[in-house]
């Protein structure tokens, strides 16, 4: 893999660069830096505003098929995107869902018309998107799903009638549509009888309810459907056999925006760094060998990313492929978890204590807190060591009790 980067595309860089400072000025200048990880409450209205500016000017669906509203970019095209978007400090995005993981399942496996229904919308931004994947019961063994949809004929067509509970339902407060998995075969079991249903949320069988996180926002939600009704053809793929449609989406999950992710740990150990600088800590020559094996890691963990990512795009499954995805989650987030134990022991004490009543966190407070989660969200590392085991390597699966 070459990972050196063209004539066209150092000028494609110099392009973003330079939109982006135009841009992110007057009003959109204040949204820099607002609504990273445990902070999606920020200034939600005007992060909205200012993706549907994004996509006024085409800079949404980078890499979808121009013919389903998309820019049609190269794999390093859009990672020179979201790299230039995070050293920007451009503030975070309120439609990652709809555009990064569900406009591409629709395109890989959706009909024409619903293609023509939710794509362009997506692409507007005038649509968003939450994930109706985890249950009480079946957080990281999605297999384990008890959410139940039946068909039913009505005065206006067939419907799906679906009656369960999701949670960690991400950003379902600010979303007119769910993409859920539901049992739609009575007696199934395991990854057999699930369908994938898109579900909108504006309906009296619906109650969202957030639930308080301990960096003070609420970005997770409960969502409970009683009774919640979605016409019969808006299943994606063949009813029945929604596991191979949510796994496909689990794929998407883990794209090119992930090089942008990185910039911002980037950015985020910078801060470390320069802490310690400043209070000392940088002296301790173990806490200096941390924060230098920190630096090494990440830099690694991009140039993996990068190869993991020309696997896909040239074909290769993440799990037969090597397990590309599950490797690369496995590594961000045990890097991500560290890295905020690391800046609260460079803190010292001052780590303890909020900076502000009631409950006034600095950015490495939340950073620690939040990345406790890292570990779990988007696939837990249990379930992504299982993945390696036995899909990669071919070992023998875990017992599952009686």
């Amino acid at each position: 893999m070459d990972l050196t980067y063209s004539t066209e595309e150092q000028s494609f860089r110099a392009e973003v660069r330079a939109w982006l400072q135009d841009h992110l000025t007057g009003d959109f200048a204040a949204l820099k830096g607002l609504g990273g990880p445990g902070r999606d409450h920020e200034a939600h209205d005007e992060r909205l505003a200012w993706n549907r500016h994004l996509a006024a000017h085409g800079w949404t669906a980078l890499g979808w098929p121009e013919e389903y509203g998309g820019r049609g970019f190269s794999l390093m095209q859009q990672v020179i995107f979201h790299e230039e978007y995070a050293r920007a400090d451009a503030p975070a995005r309120v439609n990652h869902l709809g555009e990064e993981l569900l406009g591409p399942t629709l395109i890989a496996f959706g009909t024409e018309e619903q293609k023509q229904r939710f794509l362009p919308p997506i692409v507007a931004v005038e649509e968003l998107w939450c994930q109706g994947y985890s249950e009480p019961g079946a957080g990281s063994d999605l297999a384990n799903v008890s959410t139940r949809a039946r068909l039913e004929a009505g005065p206006d067509g067939d419907q799906w009638v679906i009656d369960g509970q999701k949670v960690w339902t991400s950003l379902a407060q600010f979303s007119q549509w769910c993409f859920v998995i539901a049992r739609t075969e009575p007696g199934s079991q395991r990854h057999q009888g699930l369908s994938f249903l898109m579900v909108p949320l504006d309906q009296d069988g619906v109650e969202v309810r957030p639930i308080e996180q301990i960096t003070s926002g609420s970005e997770f939600n409960e969502v409970f459907f009683t009774g919640a009704r979605t016409d019969a053809d808006l299943v994606v793929g063949e009813p029945g056999h929604g596991w191979g449609v949510a796994m496909g989406l689990l794929g998407f999950e883990r794209g090119v925006s992930t090089l942008g992710q990185q910039v911002g740990f980037a950015r985020e150990l910078e801060t470390v760094v320069e802490l310690a600088r400043s209070n000392g800590a940088y002296d301790d020559p173990v806490l200096r060998d941390r924060l230098a094996r920190a630096a090494v890691e990440l830099d690694v963990m991009r140039v993996n990313a990068l190869r993991g990512l020309s696997a896909l795009t040239a074909g290769s499954d993440s799990s037969a492929g090597g397990g590309a995805g599950s490797i690369a989650k496995l590594v961000w987030g045990g890097w991500h978890r560290r890295l905020g134990e690391l800046a609260m022991e460079v803190a010292g004490a001052d780590g303890l204590t909020a900076r502000g009543a009631p409950y006034d966190l600095d950015p490495l407070q939340r950073l620690f807190l939040f990345s406790r989660a890292d570990t779990i969200y988007g696939g837990s590392d249990e379930v992504q060591r299982n993945i390696l085991a036995e899909r990669v390597l071919g070992l023998p699966r875990e017992p599952r009790p009686a």
